[in-house]
This record gives structure tokens, sequence and C-alpha cells, in this order.
């Protein structure tokens, strides 16, 4: 296979062809390419990245109408996530400032010790399909504030918005050799993971992914690597008398993106005594939930999942939940076997023997019930991921039990599971990450600190030790 073809999910029709790429030529660029970028002023690097946010608005509907036809997704959330991608210039220039800012401290005998920031050199960044230009951008752009040249991959089922992002990277004056797109499936991933000329890899995609890299990366500690691996995310709902809201949440939670985001609510935990009131408010709102094409009329909450290959891995994990003892509460519906639709889905799970520890990245919801609130944290906890989780409740205390006790790196309160802000460090522990928070933490993972203890002038003694001269 020479090329990668992209096709929209929501009518199966082709988008865009675009040729494999070659990942030593992308790499040995970007390594020809990186001393000249990182030797520009800090300055010099920020505002060529402003101008990249205003490349970015001056092509506000080309690049939503991209995002909404090789995603699925709405045109409202698209539009949503190209103004994350511009929003990224202003919170990384910010935090660069705040997390790698040079200081001088006074030392001993009229010294001073100076803290200042490198960047790696060549960083490589695989971006997922969900968010194809908001969440790889969120790497790059810091990375190249820092003074690292960049090598991405795109998912290959999101290759032209990938080429788009990268496109108004040079457009606004990144030079060719700081950015490069290396478009390819899987091998090319695993040929740029492995590759001796990055110093660096950073990556938001499956646990299974995630932890190869981590297996990979294990014997290579002069390279940074970053990763954000997704959840199996609990919203918890307990002593709350406003059901209404609560099922607002988690439809929110749940159903956002038609289930695929990292941060999803993948499992409800109910108190015992609303278990009633909740699933039948939750189910009033799914039912007059639109699910859609982007540019239909009106606008759909949901799009589809990325492909038919999604949706039937979907399709079988529901099955698979009722053969194990699951009790469906809403079935996962198709309305058409030749695209990716499906209506959002919830099944009971409470009397299940063996949960299994998934991230069903789609539409699907396991309910849980209980009477017991310790109970609730413990099952919210019953997960190898910890990346968000949500309690909605009236009672301040039982919040400060749950923020306590909950292992998650996001832990919201009468919000949804993936109310994340931009502005703020962004990760999980556990499979959902390796303790390298992207976000507003991603400063940490693109320059490294230098410590120097400098003088004016060469002064030493040595008062010990010494035989009379």
């Amino acid at each position: 296979m020479s090329e990668i073809i992209s096709f929209e999910p929501a009518t199966g029709a082709e988008l865009a062809r675009l040729p494999i790429g070659d990942v030593d030529a992308e790499v040995a660029a970007a390594r020809t390419g990186w001393a000249g970028w990182a030797a520009q002023p800090l300055a010099f690097r920020i505002e060529t990245m402003r101008r990249f946010a205003n490349v970015v608005r001056q092509r506000q509907d080309a690049f939503v109408d991209v995002i909404a036809r090789e995603t699925g997704k709405p045109l409202w959330e698209a539009r949503t996530e190209v103004e994350s991608v511009i929003a990224k210039v202003d919170i990384s220039a910010t935090a660069y400032a705040d997390r790698t800012a040079q200081r001088r401290m006074e030392a001993a005998a009229g010294a001073r010790v100076a803290l200042r920031h490198k960047p790696h050199g060549v960083l490589a960044v695989l971006g997922p399909y969900n968010f194809p230009a908001h969440l790889p951008n969120g790497h790059i752009v810091p990375a190249l504030i820092a003074g690292n040249a960049v090598v991405f991959k795109p998912s290959e089922k999101t290759p032209a918005t990938g080429k788009f992002l990268v496109d108004c990277y040079h457009a606004a004056g990144v030079p060719e050799g700081s950015v490069r797109l290396l478009v390819g499936g899987p091998d090319q991933g695993k040929a740029l993971a492995e590759h001796r000329d990055i110093d660096g890899l950073l990556f938001t995609g499956s646990a299974r992914t995630g932890i190869a890299l981590n297996r990979l990366f294990a014997t290579r500690p002069e390279k940074i690597l970053a990763l954000e691996m997704g959840g199996n995310n609990p919203i918890v709902v307990w002593d709350t008398p406003d059901l209404h809201t609560a099922a607002v949440l988690v439809v929110q939670s749940a159903f956002t993106s038609a289930g695929q985001r990292c941060t999803a609510a993948r499992r409800l935990i109910v108190q015992d005594s609303l278990y009633d009131g909740l699933i039948d408010a939750i189910g009033r709102i799914c039912q007059r939930i639109i699910v859609g094409a982007p540019h239909d009329t009106p606008a759909p909450f949901m799009g589809p999942v990325i492909d038919n290959e999604a949706a039937d891995q979907l399709t079988e994990s529901f099955l698979s939940l009722l053969m194990r003892g699951g009790r469906p509460i809403r079935h996962l519906e198709r309305p058409d076997d030749r695209l990716p639709f499906l209506a959002p889905a919830m099944i009971d799970v409470t009397n299940m023997a063996e949960r299994p520890d998934l991230e069903l990245f789609g539409p699907i919801l396991q309910v849980f019930r209980t009477a017991d609130f310790d109970a609730a944290i413990a099952e919210a906890n019953n997960t190898r991921y910890g990346l968000s989780a949500a309690l909605v409740s009236q009672t301040p205390a039982l919040y400060d039990r749950f923020w306590a006790n909950i292992r998650a790196g996001v832990v919201n309160w009468n919000r949804p599971t993936n109310g994340a802000a931009s502005n703020a460090p962004f990760g999980g522990i556990g499979w959902s990450g390796n303790h390298r928070p992207s976000a507003y933490y991603a400063a940490d993972y693109c320059a490294y600190p230098v410590v120097s203890s400098e003088s004016d002038a060469a002064r030493a003694a040595i008062g010990i030790g010494l035989r009379d001269a």
C-alpha cells in the first residue's frame, strides 16, 4: 500500500488520498531543521505561533469542515475543536513562562545559580482520530515554543486533518524542517517510535499502544516519553434531588462525541434510591438525542463512531456484556449496517460476577447501583485506569470524601467527566498515563532544566587535607 485513503464516516464517501511518507526522510529533515529553529529567540518562536493562530482563524471554516467530514462529529463540535487549536497558543506561551522560566539565585562566595531550560531536539508526535487537530496541536505548539522540531504522524483514520494542521504551521512561517508530516499506518508509527534519531515521543491513544511504547522506551532512558492513554471513567450520582440535571450531566459525560473521548464516562454508579428516577430521566433525554451527519439540519448531538470496524467492535462488546449477565436498559441500535451510526446504549452490570475493565470507546454506558457510598467509591476505583471521575451530589462532605479517595487525575464535582480545562494540567494515573500530564503542563516534557553554578571570576581553595608547602 502506497497511500492512505480517508473516508467520511457519515457517508462512506472518499475524502482524501495521501501518499505514505518515508520515516527516515522525515526524521532526517527534522534533525537538519532543528538547530536553526532552536537558535531563534523565544520571542520569535512565540510570535510565529501567534501567526499560526491567525492562520487558523483565517481558515477556520475550511478547517471545521475537514474535521467534521473526516471524523463524523457535528459541525458545532468541530468548530469547538478548531477554537481550542487557536486558544492553545496563548495558553502554551503562558505555561512556558510559568513552568520553564529562567531564574537566578544567589549562592555562597559571591557565586550564583542559574536555572534555564533546553529543548530535547526532535520529538515525534502520534495523534489520535477523535480530536485529530486539538490533541496533537496540544503537543506540537508547546514543543515548538520550547525550540524542538516535530515529526507528526496523524492517525491513519484522519490524515487529511493532520495535513491541514501542518499546512497551517508552514503558512505561519514555521520552517518546513521544524514540523514534518508523516502519513502512514501502524507500521510507520512503530518505525517512528523506534527511530534512533528522535529524542522523544508524545503520544495520545489507546492503553494497548501506550503500554507497548512504554516497554519500547524502558531501555531508552535518554528519550522523553509522554503518554495519554484514556480511561474507564466513573460518574457517581448520590444524594441529589435534581435528577434531570444529573441526567444531563450523565448524558454529556457518556455520549458527547459519540462516546469517543478519553474522558467519557464509561460507568455510571448510582445510589440505589435514585436509580429508577435517574434512569428514567436519562432515557427521556436519550429519546430526544439526534444522531446524524455533520451537516444535517437540525444539528445532531452525536455523529457516527469513526468507522464500521469500530461500530462492529462496540456491537460485539455490548453483546458480550449481555452474555456475561448484563441487563439491557437501552440496546445499542445501529440503523444502517453500512454506516457506523450508533444510538446511545445503557446496560445494568450490577449483578455481573466479573465486569471487564475495558475502555469501550463509544456510546455504551454501564450502570452499577449500590446503597453504600464507600462501596460506590470502591467500584469507581475498580479499574486499572485513572483518568477522569465525577461526582454529582448536593452534599459537600461527600465530595470531600470522594476527592480524597478517588484515583484519577481529573476529579470533577457537579460537572461532566469530560470537563477538562486547557489552562490546567491534564493527565491520569494507572493505565491512563505515565505521570507526564499534558495541556498546561506540556511545557514540562518539552524542555529539560539545566542548572548552572556561575561566578564572574575563578576562585578556588582547598582548606583541608593538604601537606604544608
